[in-house]
């Protein structure tokens, strides 16, 4: 990917902090093969295994040894004194061969538990250029399995926080220039104003730099596993000039969003503008990592009711108006489906079960259609869900598997085999609203010529109308009235929630448009969709519209 990094062993001086105590370059160590100056005896013998968990006194020892090797630049030291040597040297030889790190000071704090806190103060060197590089990271010590010794759990993090297995850390000329990246009124786009871009203005830089026009600088950087996978630039030595990329992107959404994913531990949110299919805002929380709110495979819950709405409909198997059966339980082929808290409405239509999400009545239309693959179909020809999206970075575009029997009906209500992310909600929403599927892109498909994928059809004037009108009714009195009121103008949602095994309480979902926005977010573990998913897109909603 990024070339430059030239193979060679790099003279230094590296260094540990221990107690206020330095140790000097390649500084000859006490007790490196398990002596026990303090009294410690890491040794164990076939005949005398040690059990149990580590003690203080264990930690201490041999996190103080392996941070005195690796501060030292002895790799094959340093690794010997963890559980994994194999990998644990040629990640710690690569620190100063690829890595290109001349010093380094290594400070430990104080043990919390098995974990051991430091700061790492280096200076990387390429071709004449040095730069300082400071970052922290920590190490855990357990007791190895056949020796019984205390050693260091060998894992990629220990070298840097953000280095994951098969990844590596270079440093050199980078193969593609920086990026400038800017909104579609002009303003600036960064990792630092906006974290949850992070991730995304990285994978843009790989795919785009050259083509922004922009020339190399020197960095240090994180080259993933896979050749294809963006890699996060950690240093800058030399900046280059980066190159303007202009994104479909909003600044006012995104830094709405960003706002509102951090009040929970683990969420997302996606924007779309339902004429034109332009993403205008994409956040997660985490920020960094995995971007869930456009690769993430979950159950939608109930939002999926707006595909099994307009397939009803354009059926002739409903309509909005339409008097339908929604009793507290109903069962289908040997599964039985519940509303929330039991609950029934005696004769309501189809927009009042949409409105108040009621499971059993779109159970109960199930034989109807006569056709297990119904819903797939209509997600697919109609809403492009599983049709190769090309949004301009690595992303997923949902999936609706033919199935039958109980697991067909689970669909209908966004259970099962169902698999969506808050980009695909998002879409679904803004082809509702605009009547006809417009793929979300995140740069101008002229910057690459890239194909953009097209449904085989658009959704039928009638389906559309009725679906966004009871859209417009569950923002109004339905359950996603609380979380909108505060949105104006033309307005809809629509609430969901998912059971994820292993969790205590239910994703939330919510999806909703205002005018020409359509946004969706999903919170783990939110428990009902307008609770915690709702302000998150009304956020979003009042600052894009």
């Amino acid at each position: 990917m990024r070339s430059g990094a030239k193979v060679a062993i790099v003279g230094g001086v590296f260094a540990v902090v221990v107690g206020g105590v330095g140790y000097g370059a390649y500084n000859v160590l006490d007790d490196l093969n398990g002596g026990g100056g303090d009294g410690t005896d890491s040794r164990s013998t076939s005949a005398e295994v040690k059990t149990g968990p580590v003690t203080k006194a264990e930690i201490d020892d041999a996190s103080k040894k392996f941070l005195e090797a690796w501060a030292s630049g002895d790799a094959a030291t340093a690794s010997q004194l963890t559980n994994n040597p194999a990998e644990a040297e040629q990640a710690l030889t690569g620190y100063r061969e690829s890595a290109r790190v001349t010093k380094a000071v290594v400070t430990p704090g104080p043990a919390v538990g098995t974990k051991v806190p430091y700061t790492v103060k280096a200076t990387v060197s390429f071709e004449g250029k040095s730069k300082p590089w400071s970052y922290s990271s920590a190490l855990t010590v357990v007791r190895g399995l056949t020796t019984g010794r205390p050693l260091v759990d060998w894992a990629p993090t220990v070298i840097h926080p953000d280095l994951t297995a098969g990844a590596s850390l270079k440093t050199g000329e980078a193969s593609t220039p920086s990026i400038e990246a800017v909104d579609h009124n002009g303003r600036a786009l960064t990792k630092e104003k906006y974290p949850s871009l992070g991730p995304i203005l990285d994978a843009l830089r790989d795919k785009y730099g050259e083509k922004a026009g922009g020339t190399a600088g020197i960095e240090t950087w994180i080259e993933s596993e896979n050749a294809d996978g963006p890699e996060k630039t950690l240093l800058t030595l030399t900046k280059g000039r980066p190159g303007k990329l202009q994104t479909t992107l909003d600044a006012n959404a995104q830094a709405a969003a960003e706002t509102a994913v951090k009040k929970f531990s683990q969420a997302s949110v996606v924007a779309v503008r339902p004429s034109t299919g332009a993403i205008r805002a994409v956040a997660n929380n985490p920020a960094t990592g995995f971007n869930t709110a456009m690769q993430g495979k979950q159950a939608p819950g109930s939002t999926m009711k707006i595909v099994t709405a307009a397939m009803l409909i354009e059926k002739g198997l409903a309509s909005a108006n339409q008097k339908i059966e929604c009793p507290p339980t109903a069962m289908y082929m040997g599964r039985t489906f519940k509303n929330l808290d039991d609950f029934s409405i005696p004769d309501g239509t189809l927009t009042t079960s949409f409105a108040r999400s009621c499971n059993t009545a779109f159970i109960k239309l199930i034989d109807d259609t006569k056709d297990d693959a119904a819903l797939a179909k209509e997600a697919r020809d109609v809403f492009g869900i599983g049709l190769d999206w090309k949004t301009g970075i690595l992303s997923w575009d949902g999936s609706v598997p033919e199935a039958a029997g109980g697991e067909a009906a689970a669909q209908y209500i966004g259970q099962g085999t169902v698999q969506m992310n808050a980009l695909n909600m998002a879409s679904i929403t803004a082809t509702v609203k605009n009547g006809t599927f417009r793929q979300p892109i995140l740069v101008d498909r002229d910057l690459d010529g890239r194909p953009i994928a097209t449904a085989s059809r658009s959704l039928s004037p009638s389906a559309s109308h009725q679906v966004t009108n009871m859209m417009r009714q569950t923002a109004s009195w339905g359950t996603g009235k609380a979380a909108m009121a505060s949105v104006g103008g033309d307005k809809g949602a629509k609430t969901g929630s998912a059971e994820v095994d292993g969790q205590a309480t239910s994703n939330s979902w919510f999806t909703g448009f205002s005018n020409d926005l359509a946004a969706a977010a999903v919170v783990q573990s939110g428990g009902h969709g307008g609770d915690a998913a709702g302000p998150v897109v009304a956020a979003v909603l009042r600052a894009g519209s």
